[in-house]
């Protein structure tokens, strides 16, 4: 019917296709009354179903189509004369049904989602959580939950499961596999956003499998291509030969080290290693930039299988690299007694590496209890060095004095023990501090010192720490022993390293600033710092006074009586020390200044603040491993 052919007084309500499709129901005859909203045609447009409903209660007059037709957009369908609704809705006497709705059941697939995940979580794998609390370990989820901000866990991968489908049953490995042993995804640390990757020991010894090194490399490239920090719990094995769902051979096309390596230099690494971490998860530790280890734990670029498969005898797992070994030989950056230490270091780290670099504050960091005030009393400084030049003393108490109280993060302490590498703040701004340690060999620098230093160096310019370091050294260590150490590669390691420094560096002569090795100390010569300044009893020569004078005066000595050579010896050592006196230095320029050992704090927040109000050039490069 058209509307020319409609009864006078009735209004038009034909209804007209919304789209182009194909009719696939009629759900009304004609002559039938019906309800507002009630299904009257249905199109399939695009493989998407689209109802036409009656837009208000009425009597269908006629169709205008037939089951299959296709119509255009706007062509008619249904002639609807409204009236009354077909029957009344019933309701209960007194009450509104809209008030308190029922609820709709649940579907399946909601249920079917529900049960799933429920199965990711530690709750799901009771007797895999309490052997691993009987060890006194925590489990991956727990340390992540610890680590980030609460509720900002944001997880990527969490359904997958190891690839062994081909010969293990998919609940199997649901229920045994979750996540494939590594949890993934994004948090925030003190409102800092970051990342966080934990291989679960729980799950096939924390091995790497073909999922889970598609799921690091996911969050990999997220960290790339949003700088996001990441934090990696590492613990396990290496590669997993018993998944079989892929078609390679020997899988050393993976890209997920060179992702890892990647980063490095561009955004924070922080690796945490509890209990035993070999093979490829130590090969994804190792790129970190600071290691932080647990007590107990064992890291190895191999374990007992594979030593012993290499026909190197049998060996225990903690006997592989336990933590003694690796902090002495600088493997590890911080010894932590558990999990939870690691986590809290974890957290102080990225609260300084998170600070950008520029004019001091008066507040310390969000979330960080850093207090912006000294470490200790600026007074006790002016009695900090014995008065017998000879004597030792320990340069931390130094550090801890002049710095932010609570701030102080000091780092492979017990590796190139000639050298304390700290990070702090002074006066609210990250600082990486370098301290001559003169209980080692008098502060000389020998060959781990110098890879300590060299690699320090690289870490605050990365992050754009300012250098402050304070100088006791007679100068690099020298002598046959020495010399086989490859001192000489070493030692210009750090000329090198300092002659590429962006970040501003300062400069403080405690007590002794001999030859090459203060030069070293000193980003390659006096005048390379900002600012170098002495305190009142500092010395300085081309190389120790005593050696200076038998090199220097040999001629003189031999030609002196024997019974007056020890009295000339010792004036001409005097005469070495006065003419080297941090006073005459300055003097002379070749220092800055000499200032009252209580003014240190004052005196390099001066400078801090003169020097930290430009951007940084761009950096090269990344940050060596070792």
């Amino acid at each position: 019917m058209t509307d020319a052919d409609r009864p006078p007084g009735l209004p038009a309500r034909m209804l007209r296709a919304p789209v182009h499709g194909a009719v696939v129901a009629i759900e009304v005859l004609a002559g039938q009354q019906v309800d507002a909203g009630q299904v009257l045609v249905l199109l399939e447009s695009m493989k998407m179903e689209v109802p036409v409903t009656a837009p208000s209660a009425g009597q269908v007059r006629s169709l205008a189509v037939a089951l299959g037709d296709v119509v255009a957009e706007g062509a008619d369908l249904i002639d609807l004369l409204p009236g009354a609704e077909k029957s009344p809705r019933a309701t209960t006497a007194g009450a509104d049904p809209l008030e308190h709705p029922a609820p709709p059941p649940e579907r399946a697939s909601l249920a079917a989602w529900r049960d799933r995940h429920a199965l990711v979580h530690d709750g799901a794998r009771r007797d895999a959580m309490a052997r691993r609390h009987a060890t006194g370990l925590r489990s991956a989820r727990e340390n992540v939950a610890d680590l980030l901000d609460g509720g900002s866990f944001s997880e990527y991968g969490a359904l997958a499961v190891a690839a062994q489908r081909m010969r293990r049953a998919l609940d199997d490995l649901q229920r045994q596999t979750p996540a494939d042993g590594l949890i993934t995804g994004t948090g925030t640390v003190d409102g800092r956003p970051l990342a966080v990757m934990a291989y679960d020991y729980t799950v096939l010894a924390g091995t790497q499998g073909v999922w889970n090194h598609a799921k690091a490399d996911r969050l990999l490239e997220l960290c790339a291509r949003q700088g996001l920090p990441l934090v990696l719990f590492a613990e396990g094995g290496g590669g997993r030969p018993g998944d079989v769902d892929w078609h390679g051979i020997a899988g050393l096309d993976c890209t997920t080290f060179a992702r890892l390596a990647a980063l490095s230099g561009r955004v924070p690494l922080v690796g945490i290693v509890a209990g035993r971490c070999f093979a490829g998860n130590a090969a994804l530790l190792g790129c970190c930039d600071v290691i932080i280890a647990v007590e107990g734990a064992s890291i190895g670029m191999g374990g007992p299988a594979m030593i012993e498969g290499g026909g190197l005898g049998r060996v225990e797992a903690d006997a592989v690299g336990p933590v003694d070994v690796q902090s002495a030989n600088g493997v590890i950056d911080l010894r932590v007694p558990d999990e939870a230490a690691a986590v809290v270091a974890a957290r102080q780290w990225l609260g300084l590496v998170a600070l950008p670099p520029g004019p001091l504050s008066d507040k310390p960091a969000r979330g960080d209890a850093v207090d912006p005030v000294p470490g200790g009393d600026p007074l006790s400084l002016r009695t900090a060095l014995p008065e017998n030049r000879n004597a030792l003393y320990d340069p931390r108490a130094i550090v801890q004095t002049v710095a932010d109280r609570g701030s102080v993060l000091e780092l492979r302490r017990d590796f190139g023990i000639g050298l304390v590498t700290a990070l702090a703040r002074v006066g609210g701004l990250p600082v990486a501090v370098a301290a001559s340690q003169p209980r080692h060999l008098g502060g000389a620098l020998d060959a781990p010192a110098c890879d300590k230093l060299a690699r320090f160096m690289q870490l605050a310019d990365a992050y754009g720490w300012p250098l402050v370091t304070f100088v006791d050294t007679p100068g690099f260590m020298v002598g046959p022993d020495s010399e086989k150490t490859a001192m000489v590669r070493r030692a210009g390691r750090l000329f090198v390293t300092a002659a590429a420094l962006r970040v501003p560096v300062l400069s403080v002569v405690l007590r002794r600033g001999y030859g090459l090795g203060a030069m070293a100390l000193t980003a390659g010569h006096f005048h390379a710092p900002v600012a170098t300044c002495a305190w009142p009893n500092g010395e300085f020569g081309p190389m120790g006074i005593e050696g200076a004078v038998r090199l220097g005066f040999r001629k003189e000595l031999e030609a002196a009586p024997a019974d007056e050579r020890d009295a000339l010896f010792a004036r001409l050592v005097a005469q070495s020390i006065e003419r080297g006196q941090a006073l005459n230095m300055a003097s002379h320029l070749e220092i800055d200044e000499v200032i009252d050992p209580a003014e240190t704090r004052d005196w390099l927040m001066r400078h801090l603040r003169a020097a930290c109000t430009q951007p940084l050039p761009p950096r090269r490069g990344f940050i060596d491993a070792w």
